[in-house]
Order: C-alpha cells, then structure tokens, then sequence
C-alpha cells in the first residue's frame, strides 16, 4: 500500500502560549530499539516519514526543522554492556537517551515544539529531561499508554527499560548508574496517566506511595474520555498556564486499532478516544512536546502497519491542531 497524504485544516489563527512565532515543530527521530528485546521498533520512525508525516505538519501551517534528518543510534551500541542488576543494556540506553535530551533540549531553547518519533518508550528518559531543561518545575507531563513505565531497576520483573523511564525521571529511581547524567526532573505530582490497564504489581505499590494520579481504562468506561481528560488537566494545571509534554504510545490504543507494536493488551482506547486527548491538550495551548512511540512495523502484515502507521501520523496531526471540521 502506498502511504496517503491528507488535507489537514488547522486554526490559522490559534496561538500556543509557550512556542515562538512562526510556530514551528522541531522532529527528532529515533531509530532506537535497545529498551526492549523486540526487534523492529528502530523502523518506527522511518515508516512516519515515509508516510508522510512532515509534510502533513506542514500542512497545517507549521515550519519544520528537520535538518538532521534520521539520527543513527546503532553507532552508539557499545561492545560490551552486560547488565546492571536486573537491568538490560543499561549502557546502550543509557547513550541513546541522553543523546536524546540535547536534541529536545536545543528544539525547546529555540521556542519550537519538540516532536519525538521513536523508538520504544525507554527514550522518554530523554525527551522528558530535554523539555525539562527548557521549563523546569513548571512542566508537566501527560503520559498515554497501557502500561506505567515506572518499575525500578528493583522492581522490575522483565529488566526491559522501556518499562522504567518514569521512576528515573521522577527519581523514585536513587542513583542509578550508567545513568549518572539523568538527573530527576519531574515531580510525581507534575505526572498524569490515561489509558493504564496492563500494571506491574511493584508498579501499583510505586503510584500508591507517591500519589500518582493514573485514569486507567475503568476511569476512560466510568466517566467517559472527556471527563477523564478533563481531569488530568485540571488536576495538571488549573489555570490552563504550565507548558505539557504528551507521552504517546501507540498500545495505549487497542490493538484493532494499532495492532503493529510490542505489547498489545487487549481493551484499550479506541481511535477516537486517543484522538480526543490529542485535540484536547492541543486546545489549551500549552503542548511543547510530543513523544509518538513504539511503532513497530515488523509485527503484523502491511496492513497492520499501515493501519497502525497512518493511526500514529493522525494523533501528531490532531495534537498540533487538525479538526473534524
């Protein structure tokens, strides 16, 4: 199947209260697979902009800086990275991700909205403490996805890192090395989850602990995704006033929705639910990054990955201002 173009039609007159004029979205690309033992998700990125990704940001008015083109993280793999306690590849992530952050960091610093193309979820450790580094105390995350991504290197059951991103950023995670450069940028209290169904049980004990508010999918049936996104924006910021980093990975959806990625779990967001978080968070005028993540062409045929592609690329689409009408 060849990829498909659309016509988005954004709100030329819409302002973001954080990105500088002429608004433009800085695209960092992840081609980045060592969080997680399924190959596959390192072409995430590169079926994006084969699909046409960059060209539909354009057509919603934006300028797009992308003068690097697809960054290559194979090259940063070191020979030798034996695991540290549980965890594996701790080197090789540990590299990538803070390649990551000066990437986020430096879009931020010049006043465009970073958009992160991945890769599995492990990067996030990167693109949360690039856009830190820009807003500080002040940013607040918005994390979408089945699963909480915020086991320890104690805690965890399979030493995977795309599942632990969350307790470094938040430093619920002490003094973990090789990650010495990380430091703890994101208070629990600064973090919101939609769509959780799938929860380690050292996981639940973590969000007890520290009082993290989570909306999993029974809070999505009971109150409905509007009221539920409602919620964690105001709970994030009841003025409407702190820049948001949107976290999204693609199995927040079901997999009859985005059957292409590492770790379906059944009974997740439909299409439009993940679609209305996106407009959601866009109609604030607060977002300053996105993160679209886990991606994985090599799982399921071209239909699958067509589906599951053209489903990413519309989430970016809505996010940076697409409407129905």
């Amino acid at each position: 199947m060849s990829p498909t173009l659309h016509k988005p039609h954004g709100d030329p007159s819409f302002k973001n209260k954080f990105i500088s004029e002429p608004h433009t979205v800085g695209v960092v690309t992840v081609p980045f697979s060592g969080g997680q033992p399924k190959g596959g998700v390192d072409a995430g990125p590169i079926e994006l902009l084969r699909f046409g990704i960059l060209d539909q940001i354009k057509g919603l008015g934006y300028k797009v800086d992308f003068s690097d083109g697809v960054d290559q993280y194979s090259s940063l793999k070191p020979k030798s990275d034996p695991d540290v306690g549980k965890m594996k590849k701790p080197r090789f992530v540990s590299s990538a991700c803070e390649k990551v952050k000066g990437q986020v960091e430096g879009h931020c610093k010049q006043g465009s909205l970073a958009l992160t193309l991945g890769g599995d979820h492990s990067i996030a450790m990167g693109t949360i403490s690039g856009s830190a580094a820009k807003y500080g105390d002040q940013l607040r995350v918005i994390w979408v996805d089945a699963h909480a991504d915020i086991n320890t290197p104690e805690s965890t059951e399979s030493g995977n890192l795309h599942g632990c991103p969350l307790s470094f950023i938040t430093g619920i995670a002490k003094n973990v090395a090789p990650f010495e450069w990380l430091t703890p940028c994101l208070k629990p209290e600064h973090l919101v989850y939609i769509g959780l169904r799938d929860v380690d049980a050292g996981e639940k004990k973590i969000l007890r602990e520290h009082g993290i508010r989570a909306y999993s999918m029974h809070e999505v049936d009971k109150y409905g995704i509007s009221k539920v996104v409602e919620m964690a924006l105001e709970y994030l910021s009841p003025s409407n006033d702190n820049p948001i980093h949107l976290s999204f990975d693609v199995d927040a959806l079901d997999p009859s929705v985005a059957p292409s990625t590492g770790t379906p779990v059944r009974g997740g967001l439909t299409f439009r639910e993940g679609h209305y978080i996106c407009e959601a968070i866009h109609e604030t005028g607060c977002l300053v990054a996105m993160d679209l993540v886990e991606v994985n062409p090599l799982l399921g045929d071209q239909t699958n990955l067509y589906q599951t592609v053209t489903v990413g690329c519309s989430l970016v689409r809505c996010a940076l201002g697409e409407t129905l009408l």
